[in-house]
């Protein structure tokens, strides 16, 4: 029997023959090769930062003269407000770029890729295998924030600081992009991106866990492929106090308007009549909600009020079967005039009082195209339900719920401070 179409070479040990197979080399990665997604969002200010980071990458690979990546601003990617939550997105970024791309980078607006080094970084880890690379972060203790997930040894999974920025190879991609077409995620929402992209790349242990790559930083240190600068930018003297109107939703001991979405829509209501001076911005919070108004304020000199502002820790529901997007209500919900006014002019109302309200604006807000802006400063759950690496106690914004916690201490933990220096 006749052997072809493979190279074979005989190799003689102690007067007996053995079969060698000459394998293929391994390539490494080059910088054409590479696809830079920032996830940007659609509010001005984002696109601004989203844009002004790209012209950085591509004048460092000019300087570099090593070939020039791909860099994609995600909400370009298409108009379906959805593809934030990356998954969705994966199908129609590997048929664009799945013939040429070796690897995807996805980082933050406000995340520094350094070409040089993370050339050298992704040229340790072979283009023919899956690899899912980043700061790997695990939780201390089971958190609500995850679904409890790994509840027995929260430590033993490990899922990317997106700050950071995180990669994966063409193998694995493809294979994603393929999977997701067929395949239903085990929830409907989607919460904590990075853990639950995680769990999907994991497949129950079908797949590759996250490898660790120290060169991807949050800090500026000597060798790092990344850095982070801050999710609280300073864009100029805070808002004025009178430019925010707080609203506090309470409950019927308190209060003779008992449903959520009913005293939401109220809220807006009374916000836009002739009662009320007519201020920028709208706050929205619960009644246990915790919240520095001088961080919000240095926030808000970012965005402008002329714009419809939806702003809050965004959540998706239904993402892969052309959901929406919403500020979760206990973190607290920023709202623009401009957005309060085109909510309430376009007539999208609650299904029923007691209706979820966050969900109903987020739903009311995808119908009439106010995209719901991301900021990881606010926070729908309690400071010890997230990792302490995760969250800065200068650079939050708020947190919810006052079960088994003293709530004047979370507050002189957090944020007394900022409130001091803020108002000297």
């Amino acid at each position: 029997m006749w052997l072809t179409a493979v190279n074979w070479s005989l190799c003689f040990f102690f007067g007996s023959a053995s079969v060698h197979v000459e394998q293929p080399a391994q390539r490494s990665a080059e910088l054409e090769e590479l696809v830079i997604v920032i996830q940007s969002q659609r509010n001005s200010y984002h696109v601004q930062r989203s844009y002004q980071r790209k012209e950085e990458i591509l004048q460092e690979a000019a300087n570099l003269g090593q070939g020039v990546p791909v860099v994609l601003l995600l909400h370009e990617l298409s108009d379906y407000e959805g593809n934030w939550s990356i998954l969705p997105a994966l199908p129609l970024l590997s048929a664009i770029y799945g013939e040429s791309a070796s690897w995807f980078l996805f980082i933050e607006e406000e995340t520094t890729a350094i070409l040089r080094v993370l050339l050298k970084v992704l040229k340790r880890y072979p283009v023919q295998e899956e690899w899912f690379l980043g700061q790997r972060l695990h939780d201390n203790k089971p958190s609500i924030v995850h679904h409890y997930a790994f509840s027995e040894d929260p430590t033993s999974f490990g899922y990317p600081d997106p700050a950071a920025g995180w990669a994966l190879s063409a193998p694995l991609y493809q294979r994603l992009a393929e999977r997701i077409q067929y395949e239903n995620l085990k929830s409907d929402f989607t919460i904590d991106l990075t853990h639950e992209i995680a769990l999907f790349i994991w497949e129950d242990g079908r797949g590759p866990k996250l490898t660790s790559v120290p060169e991807f930083c949050t800090e500026t240190r000597d060798n790092c492929a990344t850095t982070f600068t801050t999710y609280l930018p300073n864009c100029g003297d805070p808002v004025s106090k009178t430019d925010i109107f707080v609203a506090v939703k309470t409950c019927e001991k308190f209060h003779s308007v008992r449903r959520h979405c009913g005293k939401t829509f109220a809220i807006l209501r009374h916000f836009l009549s002739e009662a009320m001076p007519k201020v920028d911005w709208l706050l929205i919070v619960d009644d246990d909600t915790l919240i520095s108004l001088p961080r919000l304020r240095r926030l808000l000199r970012c965005y402008d009020p002329k714009e419809a502002v939806s702003l809050g820790e965004r959540y998706g529901y239904g993402l892969m079967q052309n959901g929406y997007s919403y500020a979760t209500g206990g973190g607290g919900m920023v709202l623009s005039r401009m957005a309060v006014s085109s909510l309430v002019s376009s007539g999208c109302s609650c299904y029923s009082d007691d209706a979820p309200d966050d969900m109903i604006l987020g739903r009311c807000f995808t119908s009439i195209g106010v995209p719901i802006t991301h900021s990881p400063l606010f926070h729908q759950a309690q400071p010890d339900d997230y990792l302490g690496t995760r969250i800065n106690p200068q650079h939050s914004i708020s947190f919810h719920k006052h079960w088994n916690i003293d709530p004047v201490a979370v507050y002189r933990n957090w944020f007394q401070d900022s409130h001091l220096r803020d108002e000297l």
